[in-house]
């Protein structure tokens, strides 16, 4: 779908996503870096429909592909819609020659995240007016070991159902914010070992997959 807006408008955010100054080895700084504005040139050039039908007329005369006309562009990924649950991947490998090798620094995240500047100023399911979007932890699931063999375990919180969660769901619509993190029991499973642990344990785990819910 392509859509046009106002260029001054088109890359602000809920929230002023400068003010963020992340700090580095953060998941606030893994998605600064992956919503963060970049500029295409030369052979990354965007293909422009509106000005190769100025420079060409209409497309269905265009018999040539050198006709096209590409321009600078900026482009940016930015969340257009908030979901319930929000589930984020980290990268845990990179390339070492023609070998991956595993990464297995420790990415700090919080139990409750800010979504809002990485969101869109139009974002669907906010309330108008709203400059946060609040997501509450609930399950972190880890890797032990190399790119060739592991273990994967998992951090879950035990908490009581949030009927507000389960209409925005079912109905699309949003209730007033909450700014605390769900109240419930985290607990460490491993195969057939269950645990309970205290939320610092789960802070400090190497996360591969974490898994929020929205605060409503």
């Amino acid at each position: 779908e392509v859509s046009t807006d106002d260029p001054e408008t088109a890359f602000c955010t809920l929230a002023n996503r400068e003010a963020l100054n992340p700090e580095e080895g953060s998941i606030h700084h893994c998605l600064y870096q992956f919503t963060r504005n970049e500029t295409l040139t030369e052979t990354n050039k965007l293909l422009c429909d509106v000005c190769t039908q100025r420079h060409c007329g209409p497309k269905n005369n265009i018999k040539s592909e050198n006709k096209y006309v590409y321009t600078n562009a900026k482009k940016q990924m930015l969340i257009s819609l908030a979901p319930p649950i929000l589930t984020l991947h980290l990268k845990r490998f990179q390339h070492a020659g023609f070998n991956l090798r595993k990464v297995n620094m420790h990415i700090k995240f919080p139990e409750v995240i800010d979504l809002a500047p990485f969101c869109t100023a139009k974002c669907k399911n906010v309330a108008e007016g709203n400059t946060k979007v609040l997501y509450s932890l609930y399950g972190v699931v880890e890797h032990s070991g190399t790119m060739r063999s592991g273990h994967y375990t998992a951090y879950v919180k035990m908490r009581a159902m949030n009927n507000h969660l389960s209409d925005l769901v079912l109905r699309g619509q949003s209730q007033a914010l909450e700014t605390e993190p769900v109240k419930g029991q985290w607990f460490h499973i491993s195969d057939t070992h269950v645990q309970a642990v205290s939320v610092s344990k789960v802070l400090s785990s190497q996360a591969y997959l974490l898994f929020y819910e929205r605060l409503l």
